[in-house]
Parts: C-alpha cells; structure tokens; sequence
C-alpha cells in the first residue's frame, strides 16, 4: 500500500479494505498469485498477457454491462474509503456525487 501511495506521488493510498478484496479477485482469476516465502503478490505470465492486451485499457473496445457495473463498485469502494477519512475532495464534490446516485436509482428503478 505505501508503494501505491508513492507510485500515485501521494494521490492515493489505499485502504486494507479495497486492497485484498482486489487482489483476492485478481488471484481466483489467475493473474495474480501470492508467494509462500513472503507472502507478496505477484504478477502470473496470465497476468502479464492481460496487461499486453491493448483492447482491455481504458478507452479500448466498448465494455459489457457487467465490465461497467464492476468498474463502478471499485470507484464507489474508492469514494467511500475517501469518506471513512473525511477526505475533502468528498464535500467538494458532495453534489456531483448525489446527482450521479440519482441517476443510477432511476436507472435501477426502470426495469
């Protein structure tokens, strides 16, 4: 975690919470594997193959509906771990992030 604090120059630091469950799912999909020795993650040849495919970056080939709503829960995990730290960026942005929740429970509500 202090490696991605650094990486994002202070940006973010994750939190415990958002961390393992990542990399639990990163693992059960076999692009991570975590090491008996240290019990570090690392990257799987599968891993380094997916990272390759170009397709599979932000702006690439349009996403599924499941893609999105997954990308969506990672974000929403994001802002509330931001708001568990009484993060700023959370009240500057109170009403963008209200207006964005009243859209999808419309969204939800539609079916």
């Amino acid at each position: 975690m202090d490696a991605m604090e650094s990486g994002s120059s202070g940006w973010w630091r994750p939190s415990p919470g958002s961390v393992y469950p990542m990399l639990q799912r990163l693992s059960e999909e076999g692009l991570v594997k975590k090491r008996e020795v240290d019990g570090k993650y690392e990257i799987t040849p599968q891993g380094k193959e997916e990272l390759e495919w170009p397709l599979r970056t932000h702006g690439g080939a349009p996403r599924s509906v499941e893609g999105m709503l997954e990308e969506l829960t990672s974000y929403t995990s994001y802002l509330e771990d931001l708001a568990r730290t009484h993060d700023k960026r959370i009240v500057e942005n109170a009403e963008h992030i209200r207006e964005l929740g009243d859209r999808l429970t419309k969204l939800g509500s539609s079916s």
